[in-house]
């Protein structure tokens, strides 16, 4: 947590960093294949393009963030938007 924490003040001008509680909203966590905690994703567009499940290593989640800051603009060029809704309902 400190780590997540500090790369989310370290890039805030450049990244959007989000904790949630996938108790107390289950069905982001199914919408999204949440079968662990800590879960980092990284998106595109409201598609999942990265993910690391349990614990990890510090430089590994920075250099995650660097590469989505780096080539983020050419996966947005190069993807759609998700349009689904997220809820509870089917």
């Amino acid at each position: 947590m400190p780590y997540f924490e500090n790369f989310a003040q370290e890039f805030k001008n450049s990244a959007v960093f989000a904790r949630m509680n996938i108790i107390k909203n289950p069905w982001t966590g199914e919408r999204y294949g949440v079968q662990g905690t800590p879960t980092f994703k990284s998106f595109c567009r409201g598609r999942p393009v990265w993910e690391q499940v349990g614990e990890i290593d510090p430089f590994i989640l920075k250099t995650a963030v660097e590469n989505m800051i780096i080539y983020g603009e050419d996966c947005i060029r190069k993807s759609t938007p998700v349009g689904q809704t997220i809820t509870g309902y089917m």
